[in-house]
């Protein structure tokens, strides 16, 4: 018997490429997006595309992968963000495996993403293995800040091919998706316990420059690797001196 499979997608103000998202995993079962509340056209394109849409407020990244894969009653999934698609040769990759029906809980999928100006290969960017086709009910899902992950329960195997994945759309945008990862990143620390202040957030700062540029190769990427390895400094930076803010600013 044909094991079915659900392409699964939360989205938020994802209307610059749900669409090719979604028509990426038109060979699924059945099309599920869970929408944080967009105000865009995000769910009028989810829904031209045929996914049954269901709308909750962001709950955190764990509750609202719980909430989907509560409504999930395929065999398998396929999870990919609102700035992803499959490539043909992933899409093709996973048609053929699941019709193999090998006994394992997921498979792992290399990710290429898109930066300033080429599709990164460096950086510590690609292959950026991940967990993104799962039996149903054979992963566990967590989250370290802002980034969740999925961990298997069982044997894995590994797909060719690549997720292409725009997470920016200008410097703007990345700055700002730095804000909230700098601060979900320094409440994570301060529920550890971890210090912070200018000489660790300088120290922390520069090493991942280093790590990013020249341990990870970032400077065979070009301009795009060195404006990469600076905002990671940047990111980190922010995470270690924001630990200890609460309360630094007054009631001005």
């Amino acid at each position: 018997m044909r094991e079915t499979v659900t392409g699964l997608v939360l989205t938020l103000n994802g209307e610059r490429l749900l669409e090719k998202c979604l028509t990426s995993l038109d060979f699924c079962d059945e099309l599920l997006v869970v929408d944080s509340e967009s105000t865009d056209r995000t769910r009028e394109i989810a829904e031209s595309c045929g996914a049954r849409v269901i709308v909750n407020p962001w709950p955190g990244p764990v509750a609202q992968f719980k909430l989907a894969l509560a409504e999930v009653r395929t065999d398998w999934i396929v999870s990919l963000d609102q700035d992803e698609y499959l490539t043909d040769e992933l899409r093709a990759a996973i048609i053929e495996r699941l019709a193999m029906q090998e006994p394992v809980a997921g498979y792992h999928v290399s990710r290429s993403s898109f930066y300033f100006d080429r599709f990164m290969k460096h950086s510590g960017w690609y292959p950026d293995l991940l967990l993104r086709v799962f039996r149903t009910g054979q992963m566990d899902v967590s989250a370290s800040g802002a980034h969740y992950h999925f961990t298997p329960r069982g044997k894995t195997g590994r797909l060719i091919g690549d997720i292409r994945h725009f997470p920016y759309e200008s410097f703007s945008q990345h700055m700002e998706k730095i804000n909230y990862y700098a601060e979900e990143g320094a409440k994570a620390l301060r529920e550890k316990g971890r210090r912070g202040g200018p000489v660790t957030a300088l120290l922390h700062g520069a090493a991942r420059f280093l790590k990013l540029y020249l341990l990870k190769l970032g400077l065979l990427d070009g301009q795009a690797g060195f404006y990469n390895a600076m905002a990671g400094f940047y990111y980190t930076f922010q995470k270690y001196i924001r630990i200890e803010e609460t309360g630094k600013w007054g009631d001005n």
